[in-house]
C-alpha cells in the first residue's frame, strides 16, 4: 500500500457571482490508467455549512438548488462537466448494486456499493468520516465505488464487492487499482464495546484493527487498515493500492466530519463525494 499517489488540485471556475476555487484530490495512478476519479473537499461551494461549503449530498440541512450548483462546480472542476453522477441511498450495509443503464438506475436504491462497466457516468459515494473506496480494472473498464463505515467494513463490503467483480465481470484483482480516500483516522475513530465485539466475531485478526483500549470498553478502530486487509485477501498487490494520508477530523479546514460537526451546527454537517468513471474511448 502506498500513501503517495494523491494530488491536491485547485481549479477556479466561473459562477453567477464571479468565480469560485474548487479543491479536490486525485489518485494519479488511477488517472493515468484512464479513469476519472476525484475526492472532494468542502472548499468552493454555496452551502451555508457554515458558509461557501461544497456540500455534495442533499439532506435536511441544505437545498437541492445548492447541491445541484455544488455538483455542477465539482464536475466542471474535475474535467467532467455535465457528466451524470450516480449515487445510492446509503444505509451502512454491505449491499451492492449493478448499474447496466444510467437512465434506469434508481438513485433511491438502498445500498453502499455501486458497480458498472458503463462509460460516460460517474459512480459516487458520500462520506463525512466513513471511508470511500474506489476500484478500477484497466483491462475490462469495470469500476466500483464503495462506502465503508465500521458497519459496512464489519459486513465485509469491500470483499463482497470484489467478489462480485470477479464472478460477474471476470475481473483479475492483480490488474486492478484501488484508491482509499480521506476518512477518520485511527486516533480519532473511537468506538464502543458493541463494535469491538462485532469485530471479534467477524475477524480472526481483529486485534490488529484496534488501538488504545480504554476503560469502559472503548477503543480506536482503524477502518483503513481493516479495508486494506480485505483488499489484500482479495489479491490486490500493495503497489496497486493507494490510501490518502488525510484525516477528515484532523483536517477540518478541508473536510466535512460528522463526528466533529454533527451536533455543532443546527443544520448538521455536509457530505463529501468520491467519484470514479471510465473515460469515453475516442
Amino acid at each position: 500500500m502506498s500513501a503517495s499517489g494523491f494530488d491536491l488540485r485547485q481549479k477556479r471556475i466561473k459562477t453567477r457571482e464571479g468565480t469560485a476555487q474548487i479543491k479536490y484530490f486525485v489518485c494519479e495512478p488511477m488517472e493515468r490508467a484512464g479513469f476519472i476519479n476525484a475526492f472532494s473537499t468542502r472548499i468552493g461551494g454555496v452551502s451555508p455549512l457554515p458558509v461557501e461549503a461544497l456540500n455534495l449530498s442533499t439532506f435536511k440541512g441544505d437545498t437541492y438548488k445548492n447541491v445541484d450548483e455544488n455538483r455542477r462546480r465539482f464536475t466542471e472542476a474535475i474535467g467532467a462537466p455535465g457528466v451524470k453522477i450516480l449515487t445510492a441511498k446509503q444505509l451502512h450495509s454491505a449491499d451492492r448494486a449493478y448499474i447496466d443503464s444510467s437512465d434506469q438506475f434508481d438513485e433511491h436504491r438502498e445500498c453502499d456499493a455501486l458497480i458498472t462497466k458503463l462509460r460516460g457516468v460517474l459512480l459516487g459515494v458520500q462520506t463525512a468520516d466513513c471511508l470511500p473506496v474506489l476500484i478500477a480494472d484497466p483491462t475490462s473498464g469495470t469500476i466500483a465505488a464503495i462506502h465503508a463505515g465500521w458497519r459496512g467494513t464489519a459486513g465485509r463490503i469491500v470483499e463482497r464487492t470484489v467478489a462480485d467483480l470477479m464472478l460477474n465481470y471476470g475481473v483479475n484483482t492483480r490488474n486492478c487499482l484501488a484508491a482509499l480516500g480521506p476518512s477518520a483516522c485511527v486516533e480519532c475513530y473511537e468506538v464502543g464495546d458493541d463494535v469491538i465485539e462485532r469485530y471479534k466475531e467477524e475477524f480472526g485478526y481483529w486485534k490488529k484493527l484496534f488501538k488504545t483500549f480504554k476503560a469502559g470498553g472503548k477503543a480506536h478502530l482503524d477502518v483503513v487498515a481493516a479495508n486494506l486487509q480485505q483488499l489484500a485477501f482479495c489479491g490486490f498487490t500493495e503497489e496497486r493500492v493507494f490510501a490518502a494520508p488525510y484525516c477528515t477530523i484532523h483536517n477540518d479546514e478541508l473536510f466535512f466530519s460528522y463526528r466533529r460537526e454533527g451536533k455543532a451546527f443546527p443544520s448538521g454537517t455536509g457530505r463529501l463525494l468520491s467519484v470514479i468513471g471510465s473515460r469515453e474511448r475516442g
